[in-house]
């Protein structure tokens, strides 16, 4: 991990998506004073489970993982964070989940005593933390909903729940985006075999629903098509 300058919300690039979205120009000069940026390489923990909870942390670029592992040290997928989602679980004393980088990112990182500081003085802060965390556990179930239907259809699910978290609107998926997770990793939170994965991938792009470029690049052709394989 690697500790990078203070932070700049004017010029951050979130700064429209990001809880502190709703803070005055003032408020953000404030809680900037306590934070700083946090580079973290892929595959490093950012948070482990029983760690004293002494920050938390918005996700700037790149892709989290949060994940729990069983007594046999088999890993198991909990959910996922994208650019503008909130890490760290205040009013905590400790780390319930191990919280692991997908790819290459970069955080906001806060002192959590503090940042809970600034909640109680921006109330308007909390409450966009309300809905960023009842947004967040909704992917989540999402995420559940997908596991125990057809491989075909959790896979394109999935692959469209990707597409929505790259996307800057509301209103309209990324017609473009990098896969955030490797097909094992996909393989591990959907419950089937990572050949099954590969295969039905492949089958997408040989159909023209989807495109694949390079490693992880996707392009949705066929929306439509897509999202009439999750029924």
């Amino acid at each position: 991990m690697k500790n990078n300058s203070s932070l700049s919300c004017e010029t951050c690039p979130l700064k429209d998506r990001a809880a502190c979205k709703v803070l005055k120009q003032e408020e953000r000069a404030q809680l900037s004073k306590i934070g700083h940026h946090l580079t973290v390489k892929r595959g490093e923990t950012v948070f482990s489970a029983g760690d004293n909870n002494d920050i938390s942390a918005t996700l700037t670029s790149g892709a989290l993982k949060i994940s729990s592992f069983d007594s046999d040290g088999n890993e198991h997928i909990l959910s996922l964070v994208h650019p503008a989602g909130f890490v760290g679980e205040l009013f905590a004393p400790s780390a319930h989940h191990h919280i692991i980088a997908l790819t290459d990112s970069q955080l906001c990182i806060f002192d959590r005593k503090r940042y809970e500081e600034a909640i109680e003085r921006f109330p308007a802060l909390a409450i966009a933390l309300l809905q960023r965390t009842s947004d967040e556990l909704h992917q989540s179930r999402n995420l559940i909903e997908l596991i125990g239907q057809s491989a075909s259809a959790s896979i394109s699910g999935l692959l469209l729940e990707f597409a929505r978290a790259a996307s800057h609107s509301p209103c309209h998926i990324a017609d473009y985006f990098e896969l955030p997770l490797s097909r094992g990793d996909i393989a591990n939170l959907l419950g089937v075999k990572i050949e099954t994965v590969s295969r039905i991938i492949r089958k997408f792009d040989r159909d023209g629903i989807i495109k694949l470029e390079g490693n992880r690049g996707v392009k949705i052709c066929d929306q439509i098509a897509l999202e009439g394989l999750t029924i």
